[in-house]
């Protein structure tokens, strides 16, 4: 049995660096920052973990963000118009399980996930992942072995593309569960 906790997030953005400017306290998803923010270009996490973004809904580079304090988000991460949208990811308790596909709608060669896996190439001999099925757990995606480059939040259901998910041109090599340590 698997449980997944909704209520242990809270991050609150400011539209200046270093914690300064108008500020939004928000404890669960937020697809459009600009109703509360003109800008977001410094973060404190008080709780739980966040994937924060660098367009609104959801939509382009993200980053994974846990309990801390962000003073120069912009320039810190690379991200050159700042947190647009962000989504609270909620904590998981009990087993993870993903299938990968090496192309778009599922086709190509499968493999199925239980763990952590650092490169898919050295593994299961996968050129490509390009589509996933998130059955149980929350899981980072990254564009490099090792867990580098940029990353990707899948949540439980069919990801048939990740270009849908605004990640053109990124192959996902690696994959890691988030466990409790948010």
């Amino acid at each position: 049995m698997t449980t997944t906790d909704m209520s242990m997030g809270k991050i609150i953005l400011f539209e200046e660096r270093n914690f300064q400017g108008r500020s939004y306290e928000c404890m669960s998803d937020c697809p459009d920052m600009s109703s509360y923010l003109s800008r977001c270009q410094s973060c404190r996490v008080e709780s739980g973990c966040f994937m924060v973004y660098e367009r609104p809904n959801f939509m382009g580079n993200q980053h994974f963000m846990r309990r801390g304090e962000y003073s120069d988000y912009v320039s810190m991460m690379g991200m050159s118009s700042g947190i647009k949208s962000c989504r609270m990811i909620p904590m998981h308790r009990g087993q993870f399980r993903m299938k990968i596909y090496e192309r778009e709608n599922f086709s190509g060669q499968m493999n199925e996930l239980s763990d952590d896996c650092e490169n898919i190439m050295e593994r299961y001999r996968m050129s490509d992942c390009m589509s996933a099925q998130v059955m149980d757990g929350h899981w980072l995606m990254y564009e490099q072995p090792n867990y580098r480059g940029k990353m990707m939040y899948l949540r439980h259901g069919e990801h048939r593309s990740f270009r849908d998910l605004g990640m053109s041109g990124t192959r996902f090599m690696s994959m890691k569960r988030i466990i409790d340590m948010c």
